[in-house]
Protein backbone atom coordinates (compact mmCIF):
# COMPACT_ATOMS: atom_id res chain seq x y z
CA UNK A 1 0.00 0.00 0.00
CA UNK A 2 1.21 3.49 -0.86
CA UNK A 3 0.22 6.71 0.89
CA UNK A 4 0.33 10.38 -0.08
CA UNK A 5 3.55 12.18 0.92
CA UNK A 6 5.39 8.85 1.01
CA UNK A 7 8.98 9.09 -0.27
CA UNK A 8 10.15 6.48 -2.77
CA UNK A 9 13.25 5.82 -4.88
CA UNK A 10 12.83 4.92 -8.54
CA UNK A 11 14.96 4.60 -11.67
CA UNK A 12 13.73 6.71 -14.57
CA UNK A 13 13.32 4.63 -17.73
CA UNK A 14 11.48 7.06 -20.02
CA UNK A 15 10.25 10.65 -20.32
CA UNK A 16 6.69 11.85 -20.85
CA UNK A 17 4.80 15.07 -21.53
CA UNK A 18 4.55 18.10 -19.26
CA UNK A 19 7.93 17.69 -17.55
CA UNK A 20 7.09 14.18 -16.35
CA UNK A 21 9.32 11.11 -16.32
CA UNK A 22 8.39 7.46 -15.93
CA UNK A 23 9.64 4.52 -13.89
CA UNK A 24 8.53 1.34 -12.14
CA UNK A 25 8.82 0.58 -8.46
CA UNK A 26 10.10 -2.79 -7.21
CA UNK A 27 6.58 -4.25 -7.10
CA UNK A 28 6.06 -3.30 -10.76
CA UNK A 29 3.66 -0.39 -10.25
CA UNK A 30 4.14 2.52 -12.65
CA UNK A 31 5.08 5.93 -11.31
CA UNK A 32 5.15 9.30 -13.06
CA UNK A 33 7.57 11.82 -11.58
CA UNK A 34 7.16 15.55 -12.11
CA UNK A 35 10.43 17.47 -12.22
CA UNK A 36 13.91 17.61 -13.80
CA UNK A 37 14.81 13.94 -14.19
CA UNK A 38 16.79 12.26 -16.97
CA UNK A 39 16.54 8.72 -18.33
CA UNK A 40 18.87 6.60 -16.21
CA UNK A 41 18.56 8.75 -13.08
CA UNK A 42 17.67 7.16 -9.76
CA UNK A 43 15.58 9.81 -8.01
CA UNK A 44 13.83 10.43 -4.74
CA UNK A 45 10.16 11.35 -5.21
CA UNK A 46 7.17 12.21 -3.02
CA UNK A 47 3.84 10.61 -3.93
CA UNK A 48 0.91 13.03 -4.21
CA UNK A 49 -1.61 11.11 -6.33
CA UNK A 50 -2.61 7.45 -6.08
CA UNK A 51 -4.48 5.72 -8.91
CA UNK A 52 -5.42 2.07 -9.39
CA UNK A 53 -2.69 1.39 -11.94
CA UNK A 54 -0.12 4.12 -11.33
CA UNK A 55 1.23 6.76 -8.95
CA UNK A 56 2.16 10.40 -9.51
CA UNK A 57 5.00 11.95 -7.52
CA UNK A 58 7.14 15.10 -7.31
CA UNK A 59 10.89 15.02 -7.85
CA UNK A 60 12.66 15.65 -4.53
CA UNK A 61 16.25 14.88 -5.25
CA UNK A 62 18.87 12.90 -7.14
CA UNK A 63 20.10 9.60 -5.67
CA UNK A 64 22.26 8.46 -8.60
CA UNK A 65 22.79 10.49 -11.78
CA UNK A 66 22.23 9.17 -15.27
CA UNK A 67 25.30 8.91 -17.52
CA UNK A 68 23.40 11.31 -19.83
CA UNK A 69 22.98 14.01 -17.15
CA UNK A 70 24.86 17.32 -17.40
CA UNK A 71 24.87 20.55 -15.39
CA UNK A 72 22.35 23.17 -16.59
CA UNK A 73 23.82 26.63 -17.14
CA UNK A 74 20.64 28.64 -16.40
CA UNK A 75 20.12 30.02 -12.90
CA UNK A 76 16.35 29.67 -13.37
CA UNK A 77 16.45 26.00 -14.39
CA UNK A 78 13.70 24.03 -12.65
CA UNK A 79 11.54 27.13 -12.15
CA UNK A 80 11.01 28.40 -15.71
CA UNK A 81 8.93 26.24 -18.01
CA UNK A 82 11.18 26.75 -21.02
CA UNK A 83 14.48 24.82 -21.03
CA UNK A 84 13.27 21.63 -19.38
CA UNK A 85 16.04 19.52 -20.93
CA UNK A 86 19.10 21.60 -20.09
CA UNK A 87 20.18 18.87 -17.66
CA UNK A 88 20.58 16.27 -20.46
CA UNK A 89 23.41 15.79 -22.94
CA UNK A 90 22.46 16.94 -26.44
CA UNK A 91 22.84 13.48 -28.01
CA UNK A 92 20.30 12.21 -25.49
CA UNK A 93 17.95 15.08 -26.31
CA UNK A 94 18.06 14.11 -29.99
CA UNK A 95 17.40 10.45 -29.21
CA UNK A 96 14.39 11.31 -27.07
CA UNK A 97 12.96 13.74 -29.62
CA UNK A 98 13.01 11.09 -32.32
CA UNK A 99 11.41 8.67 -29.83
CA UNK A 100 8.64 11.18 -29.08
CA UNK A 101 7.65 11.33 -32.74
CA UNK A 102 7.97 7.58 -33.25
CA UNK A 103 5.92 6.78 -30.13
CA UNK A 104 3.17 9.25 -31.05
CA UNK A 105 2.80 7.81 -34.55
CA UNK A 106 2.66 4.25 -33.24
CA UNK A 107 0.63 4.62 -30.03
CA UNK A 108 -1.60 7.63 -30.80
CA UNK A 109 -1.86 7.42 -34.58
CA UNK A 110 -1.86 3.63 -34.89
CA UNK A 111 0.75 3.69 -37.67
CA UNK A 112 2.74 0.52 -38.20
CA UNK A 113 5.93 -0.13 -40.14
CA UNK A 114 7.05 3.52 -40.16
CA UNK A 115 10.53 4.23 -38.83
CA UNK A 116 11.34 7.90 -38.23
CA UNK A 117 14.78 9.02 -39.37
CA UNK A 118 17.29 10.29 -36.82
CA UNK A 119 16.53 13.78 -35.55
CA UNK A 120 18.50 16.45 -37.44
CA UNK A 121 20.62 18.36 -34.88
CA UNK A 122 20.94 22.13 -34.44
CA UNK A 123 24.36 23.83 -34.70
CA UNK A 124 23.61 26.36 -31.92
CA UNK A 125 22.39 25.03 -28.57
CA UNK A 126 21.93 28.46 -26.93
CA UNK A 127 21.12 31.97 -28.14
CA UNK A 128 19.31 30.60 -31.18
CA UNK A 129 15.83 32.10 -30.78
CA UNK A 130 14.82 34.97 -33.07
CA UNK A 131 11.69 35.78 -31.08
CA UNK A 132 10.96 35.99 -27.35
CA UNK A 133 7.74 36.90 -25.58
CA UNK A 134 8.08 38.15 -21.99
CA UNK A 135 5.03 38.66 -19.76
CA UNK A 136 4.25 41.41 -17.26
CA UNK A 137 2.42 40.37 -14.09
CA UNK A 138 1.51 42.14 -10.86
CA UNK A 139 2.38 39.00 -8.87
CA UNK A 140 6.04 38.00 -8.82
CA UNK A 141 6.74 34.28 -8.59
CA UNK A 142 8.97 33.61 -5.57
CA UNK A 143 11.81 31.13 -5.74
CA UNK A 144 12.10 28.59 -2.90
CA UNK A 145 14.90 30.70 -1.38
CA UNK A 146 12.62 33.75 -1.31
CA UNK A 147 9.62 32.06 0.29
CA UNK A 148 10.87 32.60 3.86
CA UNK A 149 11.85 36.24 3.37
CA UNK A 150 9.57 38.83 4.97
CA UNK A 151 7.59 40.83 2.36
CA UNK A 152 9.36 44.08 3.18
CA UNK A 153 12.81 42.58 2.90
CA UNK A 154 12.66 41.45 -0.74
CA UNK A 155 15.18 43.08 -3.07
CA UNK A 156 12.64 43.22 -5.90
CA UNK A 157 9.03 44.44 -5.65
CA UNK A 158 6.47 41.70 -5.17
CA UNK A 159 3.86 43.44 -7.36
CA UNK A 160 6.00 43.64 -10.49
CA UNK A 161 7.53 40.97 -12.71
CA UNK A 162 8.70 40.80 -16.29
CA UNK A 163 9.72 37.38 -17.49
CA UNK A 164 8.30 33.92 -17.95
CA UNK A 165 5.45 32.08 -16.27
CA UNK A 166 6.30 29.12 -14.10
CA UNK A 167 4.67 25.91 -15.43
CA UNK A 168 0.91 25.95 -14.76
CA UNK A 169 1.10 29.35 -13.03
CA UNK A 170 -0.32 31.96 -15.39
CA UNK A 171 -1.12 34.64 -12.81
CA UNK A 172 2.54 34.97 -11.76
CA UNK A 173 5.84 35.34 -13.60
CA UNK A 174 9.48 34.76 -12.69
CA UNK A 175 11.22 38.14 -12.84
CA UNK A 176 14.24 37.16 -14.93
CA UNK A 177 17.17 39.30 -16.05
CA UNK A 178 18.64 36.86 -18.56
CA UNK A 179 17.61 33.99 -20.83
CA UNK A 180 20.25 31.74 -22.37
CA UNK A 181 18.11 31.07 -25.44
CA UNK A 182 17.89 34.82 -26.13
CA UNK A 183 20.38 36.96 -27.98
CA UNK A 184 22.40 39.65 -26.22
CA UNK A 185 20.14 42.37 -27.65
CA UNK A 186 17.06 40.62 -26.29
CA UNK A 187 18.50 40.50 -22.77
CA UNK A 188 19.60 44.17 -22.93
CA UNK A 189 16.05 45.09 -23.99
CA UNK A 190 14.49 43.02 -21.21
CA UNK A 191 16.43 44.87 -18.52
CA UNK A 192 16.08 48.28 -20.17
CA UNK A 193 12.29 47.99 -20.44
CA UNK A 194 12.00 46.66 -16.88
CA UNK A 195 13.95 49.61 -15.47
CA UNK A 196 11.88 52.10 -17.51
CA UNK A 197 8.55 50.58 -16.49
CA UNK A 198 9.53 50.51 -12.80
CA UNK A 199 10.56 54.16 -13.02
CA UNK A 200 7.14 55.03 -14.53
CA UNK A 201 5.17 52.53 -12.47
CA UNK A 202 2.29 54.87 -11.64
CA UNK A 203 1.69 55.86 -15.26
CA UNK A 204 2.27 52.30 -16.54
CA UNK A 205 0.53 49.91 -14.14
CA UNK A 206 0.60 46.23 -15.02
CA UNK A 207 -2.53 44.80 -16.61
CA UNK A 208 -4.47 42.60 -14.18
CA UNK A 209 -6.27 39.52 -15.52
CA UNK A 210 -8.56 39.73 -12.47
CA UNK A 211 -9.72 43.36 -12.59
CA UNK A 212 -9.00 43.82 -16.32
CA UNK A 213 -7.36 47.16 -15.61
CA UNK A 214 -3.82 48.36 -16.19
CA UNK A 215 -1.49 48.91 -19.12
CA UNK A 216 1.56 46.65 -19.38
CA UNK A 217 0.89 43.26 -20.95
CA UNK A 218 3.80 41.81 -22.95
CA UNK A 219 7.26 42.62 -24.22
CA UNK A 220 7.94 40.87 -27.51
CA UNK A 221 11.32 41.06 -29.25
CA UNK A 222 12.36 39.77 -32.68
CA UNK A 223 15.90 39.36 -34.00
CA UNK A 224 16.74 38.58 -37.62
CA UNK A 225 18.96 35.53 -37.23
CA UNK A 226 20.64 36.10 -40.60
CA UNK A 227 20.31 39.90 -40.90
CA UNK A 228 20.83 41.13 -37.34
CA UNK A 229 17.81 43.44 -37.59
CA UNK A 230 16.07 43.91 -34.23
CA UNK A 231 12.48 44.75 -33.25
CA UNK A 232 11.00 45.70 -29.89
CA UNK A 233 7.23 45.49 -29.47
CA UNK A 234 5.60 46.60 -26.22
CA UNK A 235 2.02 45.38 -25.89
CA UNK A 236 -0.21 47.62 -23.77
CA UNK A 237 -3.89 48.38 -23.23
CA UNK A 238 -3.71 51.94 -24.57
CA UNK A 239 -1.15 54.13 -26.33
CA UNK A 240 0.60 56.77 -24.23
CA UNK A 241 2.42 58.79 -26.89
CA UNK A 242 4.58 60.77 -24.46
CA UNK A 243 5.84 57.75 -22.49
CA UNK A 244 6.31 55.59 -25.58
CA UNK A 245 8.41 58.39 -27.08
CA UNK A 246 10.58 58.44 -23.96
CA UNK A 247 10.92 54.65 -24.02
CA UNK A 248 11.89 54.81 -27.69
CA UNK A 249 14.71 57.23 -26.85
CA UNK A 250 15.80 55.01 -23.95
CA UNK A 251 15.93 51.94 -26.17
CA UNK A 252 17.91 53.79 -28.85
CA UNK A 253 20.42 54.83 -26.21
CA UNK A 254 20.72 51.30 -24.79
CA UNK A 255 20.89 49.46 -28.12
CA UNK A 256 22.42 52.03 -30.43
CA UNK A 257 22.41 51.06 -34.10
CA UNK A 258 21.37 47.51 -33.14
CA UNK A 259 17.75 48.70 -32.81
CA UNK A 260 15.91 48.55 -36.14
CA UNK A 261 12.36 49.37 -35.05
CA UNK A 262 10.20 49.94 -31.96
CA UNK A 263 6.43 49.52 -32.08
CA UNK A 264 3.65 49.73 -29.51
CA UNK A 265 0.79 47.28 -30.08
CA UNK A 266 -2.40 47.92 -28.12
CA UNK A 267 -5.20 45.49 -27.34
CA UNK A 268 -8.45 45.44 -25.39
CA UNK A 269 -8.54 41.65 -25.12
CA UNK A 270 -9.15 40.19 -21.67
CA UNK A 271 -6.15 37.89 -21.90
CA UNK A 272 -2.36 38.14 -22.06
CA UNK A 273 -1.79 37.02 -25.65
CA UNK A 274 0.86 39.26 -27.24
CA UNK A 275 -1.23 40.19 -30.26
CA UNK A 276 -2.21 43.77 -30.96
CA UNK A 277 -5.41 45.16 -32.46
CA UNK A 278 -3.72 48.43 -33.42
CA UNK A 279 -0.07 49.34 -33.87
CA UNK A 280 1.90 52.56 -33.38
CA UNK A 281 5.37 52.79 -34.92
CA UNK A 282 7.70 54.83 -32.71
CA UNK A 283 11.01 54.18 -34.42
CA UNK A 284 12.12 52.62 -37.69
CA UNK A 285 9.94 51.07 -40.41
CA UNK A 286 7.68 48.98 -38.13
CA UNK A 287 9.07 45.66 -39.35
CA UNK A 288 12.34 43.75 -39.70
CA UNK A 289 13.64 41.39 -42.35
CA UNK A 290 15.34 38.02 -42.11
CA UNK A 291 16.97 35.88 -44.76
CA UNK A 292 16.49 32.17 -45.40
CA UNK A 293 18.45 30.74 -48.29
CA UNK A 294 18.07 33.04 -51.30
CA UNK A 295 15.04 34.85 -49.88
CA UNK A 296 14.63 37.85 -47.60
CA UNK A 297 11.39 38.07 -45.63
CA UNK A 298 9.57 41.05 -44.19
CA UNK A 299 8.37 40.28 -40.64
CA UNK A 300 5.87 42.44 -38.74
CA UNK A 301 5.17 42.27 -35.02
CA UNK A 302 2.15 39.99 -35.35
CA UNK A 303 3.42 37.83 -38.21
CA UNK A 304 4.43 34.19 -37.83
CA UNK A 305 8.00 33.28 -38.67
CA UNK A 306 10.01 30.21 -37.70
CA UNK A 307 11.68 30.82 -34.32
CA UNK A 308 15.10 29.43 -35.22
CA UNK A 309 16.37 31.04 -38.44
CA UNK A 310 19.32 28.71 -39.00
CA UNK A 311 17.30 25.54 -38.48
CA UNK A 312 14.40 26.94 -40.51
CA UNK A 313 16.55 26.67 -43.64
CA UNK A 314 17.21 23.00 -42.90
CA UNK A 315 13.51 22.47 -42.21
CA UNK A 316 12.51 23.98 -45.57
CA UNK A 317 15.05 21.84 -47.39
CA UNK A 318 13.48 18.79 -45.75
CA UNK A 319 10.02 19.98 -46.83
CA UNK A 320 11.18 20.28 -50.45
CA UNK A 321 12.83 16.85 -50.33
CA UNK A 322 9.65 15.31 -48.92
CA UNK A 323 7.42 17.11 -51.47
CA UNK A 324 9.46 15.99 -54.51
CA UNK A 325 8.01 18.87 -56.52
CA UNK A 326 7.84 18.81 -60.30
CA UNK A 327 7.84 21.87 -62.62
CA UNK A 328 4.19 21.19 -63.49
CA UNK A 329 2.93 20.95 -59.88
CA UNK A 330 0.36 23.29 -58.34
CA UNK A 331 1.08 23.67 -54.61
CA UNK A 332 -1.07 24.94 -51.74
CA UNK A 333 0.73 26.20 -48.61
CA UNK A 334 -1.67 26.22 -45.66
CA UNK A 335 -0.90 28.30 -42.54
CA UNK A 336 1.69 30.05 -44.72
CA UNK A 337 2.50 32.92 -42.33
CA UNK A 338 4.78 35.42 -44.09
CA UNK A 339 5.14 33.08 -47.06
CA UNK A 340 8.53 31.63 -46.16
CA UNK A 341 7.73 28.08 -47.28
CA UNK A 342 5.69 29.41 -50.20
CA UNK A 343 8.65 31.30 -51.63
CA UNK A 344 11.01 28.38 -51.04
CA UNK A 345 8.70 26.14 -53.07
CA UNK A 346 7.99 28.66 -55.84
CA UNK A 347 11.07 27.95 -57.95
CA UNK A 348 10.43 24.18 -57.91
CA UNK A 349 6.85 24.11 -59.21
CA UNK A 350 4.37 25.80 -61.54
CA UNK A 351 2.72 28.02 -58.91
CA UNK A 352 1.87 28.22 -55.18
CA UNK A 353 -1.21 29.43 -53.31
CA UNK A 354 -0.48 30.59 -49.75
CA UNK A 355 -3.36 30.50 -47.28
CA UNK A 356 -3.21 32.41 -43.96
CA UNK A 357 -5.66 33.93 -41.44
CA UNK A 358 -3.59 36.81 -39.98
CA UNK A 359 -3.94 39.88 -42.19
CA UNK A 360 -0.50 41.32 -41.37
CA UNK A 361 1.09 38.00 -42.33
CA UNK A 362 -0.75 37.97 -45.68
CA UNK A 363 0.43 41.52 -46.36
CA UNK A 364 4.00 40.57 -45.45
CA UNK A 365 3.79 37.47 -47.67
CA UNK A 366 2.67 39.53 -50.66
CA UNK A 367 5.42 42.06 -50.01
CA UNK A 368 7.99 39.25 -49.71
CA UNK A 369 6.97 37.81 -53.08
CA UNK A 370 6.98 41.26 -54.66
CA UNK A 371 10.47 42.15 -53.43
CA UNK A 372 11.83 38.97 -55.06
CA UNK A 373 9.91 39.50 -58.33
CA UNK A 374 8.14 36.18 -57.83
CA UNK A 375 4.99 36.11 -59.91
CA UNK A 376 3.86 32.49 -59.47
CA UNK A 377 2.66 32.95 -55.87
CA UNK A 378 -0.72 34.18 -54.69
CA UNK A 379 -1.87 34.70 -51.11
CA UNK A 380 -5.38 34.67 -49.68
CA UNK A 381 -6.71 35.39 -46.20
CA UNK A 382 -8.84 32.50 -44.95
CA UNK A 383 -9.70 30.88 -41.64
CA UNK A 384 -8.78 27.26 -42.23
CA UNK A 385 -11.68 26.14 -40.06
CA UNK A 386 -13.68 27.28 -43.10
CA UNK A 387 -11.38 25.66 -45.66
CA UNK A 388 -14.45 24.57 -47.64
CA UNK A 389 -14.61 28.19 -48.86
CA UNK A 390 -11.40 27.57 -50.78
CA UNK A 391 -13.45 25.91 -53.53
CA UNK A 392 -13.77 29.15 -55.51
CA UNK A 393 -10.03 29.77 -55.27
CA UNK A 394 -9.42 26.21 -56.43
CA UNK A 395 -11.57 26.82 -59.48
CA UNK A 396 -9.58 29.94 -60.36
CA UNK A 397 -6.11 28.76 -59.29
CA UNK A 398 -6.32 25.07 -60.10
CA UNK A 399 -6.56 21.96 -57.92
CA UNK A 400 -3.40 21.19 -55.90
CA UNK A 401 -0.97 18.41 -56.72
CA UNK A 402 0.77 18.93 -53.38
CA UNK A 403 -0.54 20.50 -50.17
CA UNK A 404 1.92 21.67 -47.53
CA UNK A 405 0.31 22.29 -44.16
CA UNK A 406 2.18 23.79 -41.20
CA UNK A 407 -0.45 24.23 -38.46
CA UNK A 408 0.10 25.61 -34.95
CA UNK A 409 0.83 23.33 -32.02
CA UNK A 410 -2.82 22.34 -31.56
CA UNK A 411 -2.88 20.94 -35.10
CA UNK A 412 -5.59 21.32 -37.70
CA UNK A 413 -9.25 21.82 -36.96
CA UNK A 414 -11.09 18.51 -37.67
CA UNK A 415 -13.23 20.35 -40.23
CA UNK A 416 -10.07 21.43 -42.04
CA UNK A 417 -8.74 17.86 -42.05
CA UNK A 418 -12.03 16.61 -43.47
CA UNK A 419 -12.04 19.33 -46.14
CA UNK A 420 -8.48 18.38 -47.04
CA UNK A 421 -9.62 14.78 -47.47
CA UNK A 422 -12.38 15.99 -49.79
CA UNK A 423 -9.93 18.07 -51.83
CA UNK A 424 -7.80 14.90 -51.93
CA UNK A 425 -4.48 16.14 -53.33
CA UNK A 426 -2.09 13.34 -54.40
CA UNK A 427 0.50 14.39 -51.78
CA UNK A 428 0.21 16.09 -48.38
CA UNK A 429 3.30 17.31 -46.54
CA UNK A 430 2.43 17.81 -42.87
CA UNK A 431 4.90 20.01 -40.96
CA UNK A 432 4.38 19.59 -37.23
CA UNK A 433 5.72 21.05 -34.00
CA UNK A 434 3.65 18.62 -31.92
CA UNK A 435 3.96 14.83 -32.40
CA UNK A 436 0.56 14.24 -30.77
CA UNK A 437 -1.35 16.52 -33.18
CA UNK A 438 0.60 15.06 -36.12
CA UNK A 439 -0.46 11.56 -35.07
CA UNK A 440 -4.08 12.59 -34.54
CA UNK A 441 -4.45 14.53 -37.79
CA UNK A 442 -2.47 11.90 -39.69
CA UNK A 443 -4.80 9.19 -38.45
CA UNK A 444 -7.80 11.22 -39.66
CA UNK A 445 -6.20 11.75 -43.08
CA UNK A 446 -5.60 8.01 -43.43
CA UNK A 447 -9.11 6.88 -42.40
CA UNK A 448 -10.75 4.41 -44.78
CA UNK A 449 -7.39 3.94 -46.49
CA UNK A 450 -7.55 7.26 -48.34
CA UNK A 451 -3.93 8.17 -47.55
CA UNK A 452 -0.85 6.38 -46.29
CA UNK A 453 2.07 7.76 -44.27
CA UNK A 454 5.25 7.25 -46.27
CA UNK A 455 8.00 8.98 -44.27
CA UNK A 456 8.65 11.17 -41.24
CA UNK A 457 11.76 13.26 -40.54
CA UNK A 458 12.23 14.88 -37.09
CA UNK A 459 14.35 18.03 -36.85
CA UNK A 460 15.45 19.87 -33.73
CA UNK A 461 14.38 23.51 -33.87
CA UNK A 462 14.46 24.04 -30.10
CA UNK A 463 17.53 22.63 -28.29
CA UNK A 464 17.29 22.35 -24.47
CA UNK A 465 13.49 21.91 -24.70
CA UNK A 466 11.22 18.92 -25.21
CA UNK A 467 9.81 20.36 -28.45
CA UNK A 468 10.54 18.78 -31.82
CA UNK A 469 9.55 19.61 -35.39
CA UNK A 470 8.85 16.93 -37.98
CA UNK A 471 8.08 16.67 -41.70
CA UNK A 472 5.72 13.86 -42.73
CA UNK A 473 4.75 12.82 -46.27
CA UNK A 474 1.27 11.37 -46.91
CA UNK A 475 0.38 9.90 -50.30
CA UNK A 476 -3.09 9.28 -51.67
CA UNK A 477 -3.68 5.55 -52.08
Amino acid sequence: MYTKKQMVEVEIIDLGDKNQSFGRLEDGISIFVQGPAAVGDVVKAEIFKIKKKYLVARYKGLVKPSPHRTDPICRYFGLCGGCKWQHMEYTEQLRLKRKQVQDALEHLGGFEGIECDDCIPAPSLFGYRNKMDFSFTDLRYLTPDEMDIAPGDHEKPLDFALGFHAPGCYSKAIDIDHCDLSTEEMNITLNTVRAFCLKHKEALPIYSTHSHTGELRNLMVRHGGNTGEFMVNLVTSTHNAELMGKLSATLQEALGDKLTTFVNNITSAKNTVAFGEKEFVLYGPGYITDRLGDYTYRISANSFFQTNSIQAEKLYIQILEAAQLKPTDIVYDLFCGTGSITLFASSHCKKVLGVELVESSVNDARENAKRHDIDNCEFIRLDLKDIKHIRKDMADFGAPDVVITDPPRAGMNPKAVQALREIAPPVIIYVSCNPASLARDGQMLCEEGLYKLVSCQPIDMFPQTNHVESVARFEKV
